[in-house]
């Protein structure tokens, strides 16, 4: 129990990446990085106690130099996706990278962006935190902010994301991280077998761009329901749904019921194969469900290819386009107004 440190990697101006692992007394396992403040790995048994790495990513450094599928990383100042690229803050508009479909932003900036800095990283007990300033304007987004993420294993195998930031003018925060879970492991084929359970009544549709049409839907009676559990290839090619054959999948926030603030319980996936089981919690309102539709054909751990729905993202965040000209809650982030969120995702087999 503890955690240790290693070198990953060397970078060409000669930074040296550093990895973390933070094991508990189950026997899990999470290994973290400065680079992207990245998950690379998350070792959990199964029902007959093997230990397999349940999170896509890469086994060398120069493969997350692109990334562009986000594997594990710590997303940031805005993630998904805001309209036209233009941020409101009060008043004020502040353009972001036009970097999605040729209109509109996404993750603030796919090449600068906080999933391809070098962090600052501090031991802790079974955790790690890991730390950066953003100076003002950069990626188009104002603000210097001083942001932390840290990662917690605790012995009832929870695996806690804990994000702080600190602004010395007003602006906008919405981080996440863009892990992709696949529980019978990174070798099996796919996630379609998995049963899902979203705590959620209400989804944002979205509009052809991704970009949601400002409506606050019910899912009963539509593909989207996942109140009960509910295998995600029963209906994820449904494409007779214009939301589904839009996103080729489900890609889509769903509205967490209960919302007030506080730790809900958001999400529950089952994989039968191996026994194992995520529970996800936030203090966030949305968490947006993706299946992995758009995953580029890439070599990934063990020289095994990351593909098509081969993993599932369960982003926790204030819903898409809360930081552009939409209705839905944002948070201000300024002087006295810190950012504290927190995400847990906890293992049973």
């Amino acid at each position: 129990m503890g955690v240790e440190k290693s070198l990953f990697g060397t970078m060409k101006d000669g930074t040296d990446i550093y990895a973390y692992t933070i094991t508990n007394k189950n026997g899990m396992a999470a290994v973290v990085m400065t680079y992207g403040a990245i998950l690379k790995n998350l070792y959990v048994p199964d029902k007959k106690g093997k230990k397999d790495d349940v999170v896509l990513g890469f086994d060398k450094l120069y493969r997350y130099y692109r990334n562009t599928d986000c594997f594990g990383s710590t997303v940031g100042p805005i993630c998904n996706r805001t309209e036209k690229g233009e941020m409101v803050v009060g008043k004020k508009v502040y353009q972001l990278d036009i970097n999605d479909r040729k209109k509109n932003n996404l993750h603030t900036h796919l090449v600068e962006g906080l999933h391809h800095r070098v962090w600052d990283a501090k031991e802790g007990k079974n955790a790690v935190t890991f730390s950066l300033v953003k100076k003002d304007g950069e990626m188009g987004h104002p603000g210097t902010i001083k942001v932390s993420v840290t990662y917690t294993l605790t012995d009832k195998n929870e695996l806690k994301l804990t994000y702080h930031a600190e602004s010395n003018k007003n602006t906008l925060m919405n981080m996440t991280n863009h892990s992709y879970f696949n529980l019978s492991g990174v070798k099996s084929d796919s996630i379609e077998k998995h049963k899902l359970t979203l705590y959620a009544s209400k989804f944002t549709p979205v509009r052809k761009d991704a970009i949601p049409t400002g409506e606050i839907a019910d899912v009963k009676g539509t593909p989207f329901d996942f109140t009960k559990a509910k295998v995600i290839g029963k209906e994820v090619n449904c494409f007779d749904n214009i939301q589904l054959k839009q996103a080729r999948g489900y890609d889509h926030n769903w509205c967490i019921d209960g919302y007030n603030g506080k730790m809900k319980k958001c999400a529950l996936v089952e994989d039968p194969k191996s026994g194992r089981s995520m529970e996800v919690s936030t203090d966030l309102p949305g968490v947006q469900f993706y299946a992995g539709n758009w995953i580029g054909d890439l070599i990934g751990k063990d020289g095994i290819r990351n593909c098509k729905r081969k993993g599932l993202a369960l982003e926790t965040q204030y819903y898409p386009n809360c930081a552009g000209k939409s209705d839905f809650e944002c948070p201000i982030v300024g002087p006295g107004k810190p950012y504290d969120t927190e995400t847990v995702y906890k293992f049973n087999w």
